[in-house]
């Protein structure tokens, strides 16, 4: 198996220079595909609106790549969307999408349902909490869809440097150390459950591009599990060649706080168990602790264990393609 992940690292992982913007608009125009970016965002005013600019000057106004930039706002509370909107993103509010199936809280949720608003041949997601946001994050991972007929699912690797909460430069502790939750809870799992997808460098990144005929063929954890999940469901559905990486730089965002990251993990161990032994395991709960006036108080959370189905599935998405 080792043997199998280093060959698929000298064969799968590259460089966002290895493909220039030239040779990808080639590509994307030799092959008549259209781009889809989605950014699934919930109160991210300070940050949502700088991506979708750059994005539309230096992938839509100067070169062509691009061809809808759509946010799902999944019920911000702050000016998300009218940031989003302003910056030249169409908006649409996850409720809106397949009314039919009330929506449920959750990162995975937002992603599917954008399936249904978007037209893109290719789907590219970008997380809306982004800092000094670069276009090759895009450049970077739809490249090899668009030059590569087998290439299915690509995903961005980069630097996480640990910043504090508020995002401030002061908190910055050393490079690499912002995936608590993939060191400790996502790369064990995959490693000694999924030893061929090892040599993925961000499993849980949020920036990542696949075909829309791969998408629609996977179920979707509506939380936190969605990236675990997906990386897990392809490599079952296309194999591990049709999977990919491009390595884009640094990545600075928002970190979330050590009980959020409980949380998140808990999703993540919980959409693992369902793929290692389906319908079998009872719903799960997630118990924290706070210091309260009387002492250390209890906080329980339910854990994220619903899925989506393949979009393929659903009766609008097939009536949509149709007309």
């Amino acid at each position: 198996m080792l043997e199998e992940v280093e060959r698929w690292l000298r064969t799968r992982s590259w460089s966002v220079t290895d493909r220039p913007l030239r040779t990808v608009l080639a590509a994307k125009r030799a092959s008549g595909s259209t781009v889809s970016v989605v950014l699934p965002a919930l109160n991210e005013e300070a940050t949502v609106g700088q991506i979708v600019a750059v994005i539309r000057e230096e992938l839509m106004r100067r070169a062509p790549l691009v061809d809808e930039i759509v946010v799902v706002d999944s019920g911000s509370t702050d000016r998300t969307s009218e940031v989003a909107a302003a910056a030249g993103a169409r908006v649409v509010h996850r409720d809106a999408i397949l009314p039919r199936v009330p929506a449920v809280p959750g990162k995975g949720e937002v992603l599917w349902r954008s399936l249904l608003v978007t037209g893109g041949d290719v789907v590219c997601f970008v997380d809306a909490d982004l800092r000094e946001f670069s276009a090759d994050f895009v450049t970077g991972i739809v490249g090899p869809l668009l030059t590569d007929p087998e290439v299915q699912l690509v995903k961005a690797m980069y630097d996480r440097p640990l910043t504090v909460a508020d995002g401030s430069a002061a908190g910055t502790a050393a490079a690499g150390q912002g995936g608590r939750v993939t060191e400790l809870m996502a790369r064990p799992l995959l490693n000694m459950h999924w030893p061929q997808l090892a040599g993925f460098v961000q499993p849980l990144g949020g920036e990542y591009a696949a075909r829309r005929s791969l998408l629609e063929r996977l179920p979707f954890p509506v939380g936190y599990g969605v990236e675990l999940g997906m990386l897990v469901d392809a490599l079952h559905l296309v194999g591990l060649d049709a999977l990919a990486q491009v390595d884009v730089g640094v990545r600075l965002h928002r970190h979330q706080d050590g009980q959020a990251l409980g949380r998140m993990a808990a999703a993540i161990y919980r959409t693992a168990q369902l793929r290692l032994a389906r319908g079998h395991l009872i719903r799960p709960a997630l118990t924290q602790f706070e210091r309260g006036a009387s002492g250390f108080e209890p906080r329980t959370h339910s854990v994220d264990t619903e899925e989506r189905p393949p979009m393929a599935e659903i009766a609008e998405y097939a009536a949509r393609r149709v007309a």
